[in-house]
């Protein structure tokens, strides 16, 4: 009886045994097919490590290092201006903050146009290209487009006044200035405003030759902006329509008629020869 149960026992431990390496043979089978699997991905579709964003971010946060993460994302598709690398965000030794000028979602790329200068604040100045100037223009319901401006967008700008003119007086609107760039609303320069908002003034980024007519044609009259389309790259021509246009009125030519100025005159006779002499007029 012992006997068949030694027997039984080494069997059970020799089944035992030849299961655990079957496995092992297997496991080890898969975990190298998985391996070669990953590397043919990895040939077939090449990746870069991208700084992504590891939390949503708001307009003015401190990007700081526990808001980041890197993750592999292919390199035919990085989107422009992203920060590729360890190190690329930061430099070795770095330790002012970037902070947020545009706001992100979780796990979306960290790009440099939505970012600061390492150590520059989110201000309007980080806004500003070389040789731009801010300028503020007020506006109303009407003149802002509703309240439907956001910072980043583009408009035009029309200027509407009286002008004397030789032979009439009227109104005139002209568009003054094409495609600005929108930097701030109020007090607000952020670009992820979520609601028409009634502005009262409009921030834009200018050059200086364009501040000085801006500033003329606030003083002279009355400006209106006209939002242009995200996609749109035309640009608008100088033109200007007063009322007579508007309405189709053409303008009669008035010519002055200058009254000829009298002349009297008597002839006499010297001999041969006829002389006409202008004499005052009596009536």
């Amino acid at each position: 009886m012992r006997a068949i149960f030694g027997l039984v026992l080494l069997v059970g431990v020799a089944l035992a045994g030849g299961a655990v390496y079957m496995a092992k043979n297997y496991i080890g089978a898969y975990q190298n097919e998985l391996a070669r699997e990953r590397a043919a991905r990895q040939e077939i579709v090449p990746t870069s490590d991208v700084y992504v964003a590891n939390r949503s971010l708001k307009y003015g946060e401190a990007l700081k290092p526990e808001d980041l993460r890197m993750v592999a994302w292919p390199q035919t598709a990085i989107p422009e201006g992203s920060f590729v690398g360890e190190g690329s965000l930061y430099t070795e030794g770095e330790n002012d903050f970037r902070y947020v000028l545009r706001a992100m979602e979780k796990d979306e790329a960290i790009m440099a146009l939505k970012v600061t200068e390492p150590g520059e604040e989110a201000g309007l100045t980080s806004q500003l290209a070389r040789g731009m100037r801010a300028f503020a223009i007020k506006v109303d319901v009407t003149s802002g487009v509703s309240g439907f401006l956001r910072p980043g967008d583009r408009v035009d700008v029309y200027w509407t006044g009286r002008i004397e003119r030789r032979n009439s007086r009227g109104e005139v609107t002209k568009l003054i200035d094409t495609a600005i760039k929108l930097i701030a609303i109020d007090q607000t320069s952020a670009g992820d405003i979520d609601s028409a908002t009634i502005a009262r003034t409009i921030t834009v980024a200018v050059r200086p030759e364009q501040v000085a007519a801006l500033a003329q044609a606030q003083s002279t009259g009355r400006l209106s902006l006209s939002l242009v389309g995200a996609e749109d790259d035309t640009i608008a021509g100088a033109f200007q329509i007063d009322q007579n246009m508007l309405l189709g009125i053409e303008e009669e030519e008035v010519t002055a008629e200058l009254k000829k100025e009298k002349v009297c005159t008597i002839k006499t006779r010297r001999g041969a020869e006829v002389v006409v002499i202008p004499i005052p007029c009596t009536n």
